[in-house]
């Protein structure tokens, strides 16, 4: 079985080549609103989570601003200590990054006083994804976790499509997801 710390490590150096060679231009037209397809399943006024993209993560704060223009409330993952429970709270303004504050992993997150929301349709972000919804993310848990707790309605990661790897190993505690988006298809269903 391959070592997960390894992979993981590999999975962000190929993520990392990739993204680099991308045209910045190209880059900026990417992930800019959902498909059709996803956009269609998610209800209306369902309470959307995406995260804060970090260094060569899919830029998903722009599907926060896509949904907020549409009256749905967006929430990102909140976290009050590197080993408490991932919740979810508002991101009231997702045209307003200065409104968030630094996670005990210095992603961005909503302050503390935002308000608690549990999602209905989840944006996942991710290392690697399989051809059957299997995840690999970067190695805390806090999103299977969430999924096998809270299960929303929909759980999709996104992902550059060089993120597709099918030597992923899966343990029982890992979460599937429903759909994957990469740039060039929506995956899935899987489940």
């Amino acid at each position: 079985m391959i070592e997960k710390k390894a992979l993981r490590a590999e999975l962000k150096r190929r993520r990392a080549e990739h993204v680099a060679a991308i045209p910045e231009w190209q880059r900026a037209l990417l992930f800019n609103r959902p498909p059709g397809v996803v956009a269609e399943m998610v209800g209306e006024g369902a309470v959307i989570s995406v995260f804060h993209e970090m260094t060569d993560e899919v830029p998903a704060s722009n599907y926060a601003r896509w949904f907020a223009e549409r009256g749905h409330r967006v929430a990102l993952p909140w976290l009050a200590a590197r080993k408490a429970a991932m919740q979810f709270r508002e991101w009231t303004n997702p045209f307003d990054d200065s409104l968030l504050v630094s996670d005990p992993y210095s992603a961005l997150q909503p302050a503390e006083d935002a308000p608690l929301l549990v999602p209905e349709v989840m944006f996942c972000p991710l290392l690697g994804f399989t051809s059957s919804g299997g995840r690999i993310g970067y190695g805390a848990g806090f999103y299977d976790t969430w999924l096998e707790n809270n299960r929303p309605r929909l759980a999709i990661g996104l992902a550059w499509d060089c993120q597709l790897d099918e030597t992923i190993p899966l343990e029982p505690h890992d979460q599937p997801l429903d759909y994957v988006i990469t740039p060039t298809r929506v995956h899935g269903p899987f489940r």
